[in-house]
């Protein structure tokens, strides 16, 4: 593995400055759609809409085009400062608890609770292929699924992740636009005034649980905000620029490679919004419409209506296997984000030197296989798929208060001046950070009152 983390002018490269050489340096947004495509589309963006309908479509749509601002800012700080997400929080002002500030530790509670979720992904691709194989039990085929996806991680390299990610995304993209084209030929065709309806700014008070584990799941969540930037350091955006010198040629380097950066972080926004609204809009019209909503060990048959629905009963394989890839892309890139995370974490602590490409790799190495036996445990336990995801749905939710948190004291106490933004960029943060703040507040009110 290259070390990325250690940056010398070794590396130095001038940046692109047309549209499309900046296309060819994009990378790690497609990491991280192949994250986010998966438990939050898949089960939380579906089991919304068949709970309530067409009229929560707007908190889909609020949730993926609100939150990147959030990720911008973030990964600017990590590629002029060159510092890990880890790094940068042990940084911030406040309270130590021995080595490491108090966000990480907070940090490190939260992401150790997300098991649940990542659990229930594991156990929804464990149920996918009960049902291709029946004579194989779920709980083996669970751990089976563990050993797979730990194999294909614990080498770390950043090239394989990316690549393999892509080739995700395109299959996924694939199957559920071809359901989503057929559902107008079947009585559950999607109307105009549908799609108005759900545009309305309605919150029903059935729907609030789901709606705030939705809006934390969909779109770029809190932990992968906090992941992007290990993949921006990985690819090359930090190293490309430079040790910070803060001379001229310094800054137009690093301004360069930010503006990279941002073409990266669009062009994903563009993939996972587009293709959470065609889950939504499936689940909306056909398992809401039916009375459906998914659940404990029929969530994938359940989910599977979507696609029978619309292109008749022998499209159930078909069926099983997007979905397959849908919530194997989730937990092969989790499993990348979740050991990379948590090195820091350790190297923060002072357990490891995160920094030594050694130790760095032994650490990847030994998380690869932890966490998905790890998974694939807690599901066994619990067999509750679609409560787990949507419980880390909340969960994700509080880490972007973290995040936030940390984005406030970036741009106004550690921003360089050279990269101040203009006041659209940061009229557009605010509004990302207040109503990120405001749905949970409304949310929880909603709960409550």
């Amino acid at each position: 593995m290259a070390n990325q983390y250690i940056i010398t002018n070794d590396g130095i490269d001038n940046p692109p400055e047309t549209f499309w050489a900046r296309m060819k340096y994009l990378g790690p947004g497609f990491i991280l759609s192949a994250s986010i495509v998966g438990s939050g589309e898949l089960i939380a963006t579906t089991t919304l809409g068949a709970r309530a309908g067409f009229v929560t479509f707007w908190v889909i749509i609020v949730s993926c085009l609100i939150k990147v601002m959030l990720q911008l800012e973030f990964a600017k700080h990590t590629i002029t400062y060159a510092e890990t997400p880890m790094q940068a929080f042990n940084k911030l002002p406040g309270p130590k608890w021995g080595k490491a500030h108090w966000t990480i530790w907070t940090f490190f509670f939260f992401m150790v609770t997300k098991i649940l979720q990542v659990g229930g992904i594991l156990g929804g691709v464990a149920i996918i292929l009960n049902m291709i194989f029946p004579s194989i039990s779920i709980t083996i085929l669970a751990f089976l699924i563990a050993i797979l996806v730990a194999l294909m991680i614990f080498k770390g390299y950043y090239r394989f992740i990316e690549k393999t990610s892509i080739l995700m995304i395109g299959a996924f993209t694939i199957f559920t636009f071809v359901c989503l084209y057929f559902l107008r030929f079947t009585p559950y065709s999607i109307t105009m005034p549908q799609i108005w309806e759900g545009l309305q700014f309605n919150l029903p008070r059935e729907a609030v649980a789901v709606a705030i584990g939705a809006f934390g799941i969909t779109g770029v969540g809190g932990d992968e905000i906090i992941a992007y930037n290990y993949w921006c350091l990985e690819k090359g955006y930090a190293a490309k620029a430079g040790m910070r010198d803060d001379s001229a040629a310094w800054k137009k380097r690093a301004d360069g490679w930010i503006k990279v950066m941002r073409y990266d972080a669009i062009a994903a926004m563009i993939v996972y919004t587009v293709m959470t609204a065609a889950f939504y809009l499936l689940g909306a019209a056909v398992l809401h419409a039916s009375d459906s909503v998914p659940g404990g060990y029929e969530m994938i048959e359940t989910l599977s209506m979507m696609y029978t629905e619309s292109l008749g009963p022998g499209a159930k394989n078909f069926f099983l296997a997007g979905a397959f890839v849908v919530l194997f892309s989730t937990l092969f890139a989790a499993l990348a984000q979740w050991t990379r995370q948590f090195s820091d974490i350790f190297g923060q602590l002072g357990w490891i030197d995160f920094f030594d490409p050694e130790d760095r790799r032994k650490s990847i190495a030994i998380l690869s296989w932890v966490f998905p036996i790890s998974w694939a445990l807690i599901f066994i336990f619990l067999k509750l798929p679609v409560a787990m995801v949507l419980a880390g749905g909340v969960i994700t939710s509080l880490i972007l208060l973290l995040v936030i948190w940390a984005v406030i004291n970036f741009r106004y106490k550690r921003l360089l001046p050279a990269f101040k933004p203009g006041f659209v960029y940061d009229l557009l943060l605010w509004i990302s950070i207040l109503v990120t703040i405001g749905i949970a507040i409304y949310g929880l009110a909603k709960l409550i009152l």
